[in-house]
């Protein structure tokens, strides 16, 4: 917790306490500390660092496509390719803990959602070691669709429009004429940008909007703090490429809220920015997150990561992912080091009923084969396939670790709650 806002830091631990898998979400340092102590390979890639079955989701690619692929990278760094592998398969087994019922059974499809994972990733990526690399390197997982809970994520992301968010995040400013932004420091009116003595709201009509609270999850930001961190967003659109500076110089902010994500993130400091660009129908949301080192630096000194924890986001993010977010980005505000992207632009996460029965063993095979596609891209391939082989005996290795360390997840569950019931943590 060090660094976090102590006031949100007891929010952390009530989320992490909900269940096992919501504290193994959280515990990303736990699991970094036990793998640094196991046997590794030595066989290195681009980690994303937090590989469990919420932290994949569909999402718009630059040309509006809907794709589905690993969504987040706030612990990646480079280290042992099967670490990712040993976090997912112990998520599979608390996963198939939570959806399924009766004991033999649960362990049964906890087995055979952590065997097709491994096999799913072991048969891909002795396909990428025979693939030509750029072939390889613009690979597309076609299959992906026909999972159940993959092709729910995909109608969900469909649905998230920026229309959606507007409504979903904020609401209309009653009795206010003109724009809500009094008191946000210009944007976009230096000499020669297209906003020069543009009217605000595009001269379109149209009740103003702003962030519609929901304390403590959601909450305005104004004043002294709003400026700093739109101000942060200088720097940030500087590192963008020519394009993409323009087309970001084309909104206006209207609006600054400190919103509260995730489980593992909870504490950090995480801002997101409300533009208009040609009127009320065209929002932008900019989601500005608190990047801190990984949680697998101590253990693995030769990785060399960037000093700047966004940037470091960013590259491993580009390493891993075919297609990423076109405003990803970085920046820094007050001594400490952001991520820039944008926020809920088309979508869509895994709802875990859908991981019942059948559901969980095809979401797992797609786990593979997209953790497949990232170690292959930001790795070796030949030598990943040449250590698998036909991947059979690392696939009940790895089966027996998940079943193992979600036995440990609980206990360490269990111990949480005890230790909250005695005292604050």
């Amino acid at each position: 917790m060090r660094g976090r806002l102590p006031a949100l830091v007891k929010l952390k631990y009530d989320l992490m306490a909900e269940s096992p898998f919501a504290y193994f979400r959280g515990a990303a340092a736990v699991i970094a500390a036990d793998l640094s102590v196991l046997p590794s390979t030595g066989i290195v890639s681009q980690l994303c660092g937090d590989a469990h079955v919420r932290n994949l989701g569909a999402y718009a690619a630059p040309d509006g496509r809907l794709v589905f692929d690993i969504s987040d990278f706030d612990e990646t760094i480079r280290g042992p390719f099967e670490w990712d592998l040993k976090r997912m398969a112990a998520s599979l087994v608390l996963i198939a803990r939570a959806v399924g019922s009766g004991a033999g059974h649960i362990d049964e499809l906890a087995r055979d959602a952590v065997v097709a994972c491994v096999e799913r990733y072991a048969a891909g990526m002795r396909a990428f070691a025979r693939m030509p690399y750029l072939e390889m390197a613009r690979f597309q997982v076609h299959r992906i669709g026909g999972a159940q809970p993959v092709h729910a994520a995909l109608v969900k992301a469909e649905r998230a429009t920026p229309q959606h968010t507007l409504e979903q995040f904020t609401q209309p400013v009653r009795g206010m004429p003109g724009s809500p932004r009094r008191g946000l420091p210009p944007w976009g009116d230096k000499p020669g940008s297209p906003l020069k003595g543009r009217p605000p709201w595009g001269g379109k009509p149209g009740a103003p909007r702003r962030f519609k609270e929901t304390k403590p999850t959601l909450t305005r930001v104004t004043g002294a703090r709003a400026a700093a961190v739109l101000a942060s967003l200088g720097p940030y659109r500087e590192m963008l490429e020519p394009e993409r500076q323009h087309l970001l110089s084309l909104y206006r902010p209207v609006d600054v809220a400190f919103k509260v994500v995730g489980v593992g993130a909870v504490g950090l400091r995480d801002y997101c920015v409300y533009f208009e660009g040609n009127g009320p129908g065209d929002p932008l949301f900019l989601q500005i997150k608190e990047e801190t080192a990984s949680a697998y630096a101590p253990y693995l000194p030769e990785a060399h990561p960037p000093h700047h924890n966004g940037r470091r986001v960013v590259e491993g993010q580009r390493a891993m992912q075919m297609e990423s977010d076109p405003l990803l980005g970085w920046t820094q505000m007050g001594g400490r080091q952001f991520l820039v992207r944008q926020l809920k632009d088309h979508k869509g996460s895994i709802d875990l009923e859908d991981l019942a029965g059948d559901g969980l063993k095809a979401y797992a095979e797609v786990c593979g084969e997209l953790l497949a596609r990232g170690h292959a891209r930001s790795g070796d391939p030949l030598i990943i396939a040449g250590y698998l082989g036909a991947g059979g005996g690392f696939a009940e290795a790895l089966a027996k670790f998940g079943a193992l360390y979600a036995v440990q997840t609980e206990k360490d569950w269990e111990e949480l709650r005890r230790a909250r019931k005695t005292k604050a943590p």
